[in-house]
């Protein structure tokens, strides 16, 4: 059989925006190593579907989604018998899956034969290789910066109004109670154990924080039965990461510490200084970049990513926003505390505190700071640099 050449790309528009946002940029990135890029646009789809037979050619082309967009049973996509559009067509299909793989159990009936997933925490890779070995994984890709700015053209410290950022809703944690005590007492019990443990530990990954309750609580418990149980863990980690994001902008609110946030849900933030909470009301991704080019310091909670890192990282340093973030292994490998970022710990907010006043008082550590992130994100962390692991990794070595 003659080797498959891929040169053409499909990527997924039109759906959730922030996973449409990365699909342009990976889309323009692909674009720079030669391939043609067909976008299917998920508000039109028997439009794109027509475009689509015309642009796929078995053998030379490979679709790239991020959180399962295109195989995850649309009946656009699924013919009568079943089958995969990009299956009855053998054409690769490569999925980047952003959140924890729990959240998506329910669609792996519908993945295509020739199937790859790429995960943006080794954590995730783990979970993969327990409990669905049979699954492809691709190469560790963690998420990546978008820079609206050049090294000489970055808006500096005059230009910057905003002191302190935050781009990302907030849902107060007692929202997911229905969920929690949609059983009983003793489930109630048992799921507030799994929270009061990571609230305690925030160093404790999911998989691992979860499954040390399921073996020690449930009685005879199988590795099958962990399995099918962790998809009614979600609210967990709803409840955990927003529990989290609102007491670290609450704990800066209070020290007297001016959070501008960009997203819903902030005026139900509980806290005795509201007046510190800045609403700047929803915005897209594009709108993110630009009110990081306005601010001197982006505040990062990350979204319980334990060992992989979160695009607003990489976006602060690229748009030339300081960028305090709390703690995962890879960002610890990746990322040199006080010349790349600042980090700080989720127990020891304080600390926190204490480090953002001391950096606003320090124009001369800020810019430094400043310099130094946007190099070295600008050399590792674009989605450039992610294009080309996926060039060099999956598509050129597609048999």
């Amino acid at each position: 059989m003659q080797k498959k050449q891929i040169r053409k790309i499909v990527l997924f528009t039109h759906g959730i925006e922030t996973l449409w946002f990365f699909s342009l940029q990976l889309g323009k990135a692909l674009e720079g190593f030669g391939y043609e890029v067909f976008y299917f646009d998920q508000c039109y789809t028997y439009d794109s579907l027509s475009r689509l037979l015309a642009f796929c050619q078995p053998r030379v082309t490979a679709a790239v989604s991020f959180n399962f967009d295109g195989c995850k049973g649309e009946d656009y996509m699924v013919d009568a018998d079943g089958i995969n559009f990009f299956e009855a067509r053998e054409i690769p299909f490569i999925n980047i899956v952003v959140d924890h793989p729990f959240y998506y159990h329910k669609f792996l009936p519908f993945l295509p034969a020739d199937y790859t997933q790429i995960s943006i925490d080794r954590e995730h890779q783990r979970y993969l290789e327990r409990f669905f070995p049979d699954i492809r994984r691709g190469p560790f890709l963690p998420l990546a910066g978008t820079s609206l700015w050049t090294e000489k053209t970055l808006p500096g410290w005059e230009e910057r109004t905003t002191e302190v950022v935050f781009t990302g809703n907030y849902t107060p944690p007692e929202r997911f109670e229905k969920d929690i005590t949609r059983i009983d007492d003793e489930y109630t019990a048992f799921y507030h154990g799994i929270i009061d443990d990571f609230i305690a530990h925030p160093h404790l990954d999911l998989t691992q924080g979860i499954t040390k309750h399921l073996w020690e609580e449930v009685e005879d418990i199988t590795e099958e039965g962990i399995c099918e149980i962790m998809p009614n863990m979600i609210m967990i980690d709803l409840y955990v990461r927003n529990y989290f994001r609102g007491e670290v902008v609450r704990h800066l609110a209070d020290a007297g510490i001016r959070v501008t946030c960009f997203g819903s849900g902030w005026e139900h933030l509980p806290c005795l200084h509201p007046e510190n909470i800045v609403s700047g009301g929803m915005v897209n991704s594009e709108a993110c970049l630009r009110e990081l080019s306005r601010a001197r310091i982006s505040l990062n909670v990350m979204p319980w990513f334990k060992d992989g890192a979160h695009d607003r990282v990489f976006n602060s340093m690229l748009n030339g926003a300081v960028c305090f973030t709390d703690w995962s292994r890879y960002l610890q490998e990746e990322l040199e505390d006080g010349k790349d970022v600042i980090f700080y710990e989720l127990d020891q907010l304080d600390r926190l505190t204490e480090r953002i006043h001391t950096l606003l008082a320090d124009r001369q550590q800020w810019e430094m700071i400043r310099q130094h992130a946007y190099n070295t994100a600008k050399k590792h962390h674009t989605w450039a640099e992610r294009a080309r692991l996926l060039h060099e990794e999956i598509l050129c070595n597609i048999k």
